[in-house]
């Protein structure tokens, strides 16, 4: 298991509107309780230190699939989302942007009352992760944004987000608790990304009497270089291109979506009249809650669920959307007592998605499959920040 990974994505202002935010916390909510439900708390804190699982996580709440700001968007979801329910879940967010990054230890001190877990342990970690990725490695990225995840056992993962203002990206760091023995001897799996030339790297070995000197980490000398870790550069155009999807997986899931009925399968009688652009965005989701690691190399594919604030690859389709959260949250109701069906029937779609995709060989025209999601995105509630979505223009006059 990666202890830790590293994203860097382009600089990106902005709001996420209140139609927005208020889907993105049920919509986070969905996936934390049904994975808690089926995989514990300690596979969320698993998911949420892999880039790309994050990464998709937030294109499939319909942020912007590729920018800095699916990381506060959707660390601010979850937290106003999970934290009332932290007690039922086993699972507590703390910190955030700016200066709700600094209140962490006064939120990990008042957990630890309240659960007994050891607070000023929780606290030194999460300053010397901050510490490691602000200070002891420079790199020209200073950290902005701080949350501190951890669960009722006392494991804990961080997400912490760094801007670098002269080449307008941010980089997100990673770290899980999982097999961590110390924050000075290889504490991430390695950094590694562009060379932009040289940069201070207290980590180093041979930055022992430095690191003694600057830090107060006493310490382990570490015995290796920085190893390959878990990195995801994203590029800096807004629009989805084919070349960021992979196109087997996205045209099986759309093949399975439109073209098949959920009658065909005897596993999705229970999500009978559900229309196929709800099937779509509802096999998307269900990935993210359980598909493998493997599945996340191109998190392009799941803003195919729920669009991007932003136009891109399409308007948010609210009607899908709010379908979608029902369908998840019955669900989970009726997980509660002791009916798990509708559940399984709902996992059971990444799993026909993954089968479908054996020997296919997708023929769709990508940008036809966008050009039909923004034509009919009207129908579905369409919205960004721009506005809402209207019907195209009809450009000859009908008299009959």
């Amino acid at each position: 298991m990666k202890r830790s990974g590293k994203a860097d994505l382009p600089l990106h202002y902005g709001f996420v509107p209140p139609w927005l935010a208020e889907r993105m916390a049920k919509l986070g909510l969905a996936v934390v309780e049904t994975m808690v439900m089926e995989y514990g708390n300690t596979a969320v804190l698993s998911k949420l230190s892999d880039p790309f699982w994050f990464q998709s996580l937030g294109a499939v709440m319909g942020m912007d699939w590729h920018s800095s700001g699916i990381t506060t968007s959707v660390m601010g979801a979850l937290k106003r989302a999970v934290n009332p329910h932290a007690k039922e879940l086993g699972i507590y967010i703390c910190g955030g942007k700016g200066k709700h990054s600094t209140q962490t230890p006064n939120e990990l001190m008042k957990l630890s009352e309240t659960t007994g877990l050891d607070g000023n342990y929780l606290v030194r970690c999460s300053k010397l992760s901050a510490k490691v990725d602000n200070t002891a490695v420079q790199d020209g990225f200073q950290l902005y944004t701080h949350n501190f995840v951890v669960n009722s056992a006392g494991q804990w993962t961080v997400i912490q987000q760094g801007m670098n203002t002269q080449t307008r990206v941010a980089r997100r760091y990673h770290w899980h608790s999982e097999n961590l023995q110390s924050f000075v001897s290889d504490p991430h799996t390695g950094i590694c990304g562009p060379n932009t030339g040289r940069i201070l790297n207290m980590a180093d070995a041979r930055a022992q009497g430095s690191r003694n000197a600057i830090m107060s980490m006493a310490g382990e000398r570490p015995e290796h270089m920085l190893k390959e870790i878990s990195q995801l550069v994203m590029p800096s155009h807004h629009d989805v291109r084919a070349k960021d999807v992979d196109l087997k997986r996205l045209g099986a899931l759309l093949w399975l979506a439109h073209e098949k009925q959920p009658a065909d399968f005897e596993e999705l009688l229970l999500l009978q009249g559900l229309g196929p652009r709800t099937l779509q965005s509802l096999a998307l989701v269900s990935e993210v809650i359980h598909g493998a690691p493997s599945r996340f190399t191109d998190p392009a594919r799941f803003s195919f669920a729920h669009g991007g604030k932003d136009g891109h690859p399409f308007p948010v389709p609210v009607k899908v959307y709010d379908e979608t959260l029902g369908v998840l949250h019955t669900s989970i109701q009726q997980s509660k007592l002791g009916s798990s069906d509708k559940a399984e029937a709902i996992k059971k779609l990444s799993q026909i998605a993954r089968q479908a995709e054996q020997g296919f060989t997708p023929n769709a025209d990508f940008e036809k499959v966008i050009e039909k999601e923004r034509n009919e995105s009207w129908r579905y509630g369409g919205r960004t920040v721009f506005g809402k979505a209207k019907p195209s223009v009809q450009q000859q006059l009908k008299l009959f």
